[in-house]
């Protein structure tokens, strides 16, 4: 029925007040290594239709499990979960066809990534759980040379 399998999620993510001070935290407790920091402004089409552009600024431990650390941004989705999981991140090799799938099964939109050819990411939100992010997969490559050297791709 989907194209999403459990071996295609890649990360959890945590949206932070105290970016800093959760890296050292990390760090210090569980040893966890981080790349630099990732920083652009993304076009974004909301729910609603509506078109904005974000800032974003997050980065990934270079230990698996990934965690993805991003700087919380008000007026957007990256806003701390009252849990501390604010998502889990999957790849995905057709986002748009993911997305519907999805929305089939009650998460509802928020936000996606405007690209050329369709939504390069997603986040959707179900009432009894954490956010999805889906992420294309042409992305993979990027992430996966940045867990090796920690230097920003962009």
């Amino acid at each position: 029925m989907s194209a999403m399998r459990v071996e295609d999620q890649y990360h959890v993510g945590i949206v932070v007040e105290d970016y800093e001070g959760t890296l050292e935290r990390l760090t210090a407790l569980f040893g966890y290594r981080f790349g630099e920091e990732i920083r652009f402004p993304v076009p974004v089409r909301l729910a609603s239709g509506e078109t904005a552009t974000w800032e974003s600024a997050f980065c990934y431990s270079l230990d698996a499990p990934h965690l993805e650390i991003v700087r919380a941004q008000p007026g957007t989705v990256w806003v701390p979960a009252d849990s501390g999981l604010h998502h889990v991140g999957y790849w995905s090799d057709d986002v748009a066809a993911d997305a519907a799938r999805l929305e089939a099964r009650g998460y509802e939109l928020e936000v996606e990534g405007v690209g050329p050819d369709g939504p390069m990411f997603t986040y959707h939100r179900h009432p009894d759980g954490p956010r999805v992010e889906l992420v294309h997969r042409m992305a993979e490559p990027m992430f996966e040379q940045y867990w090796i050297d920690g230097r920003a791709p962009f």
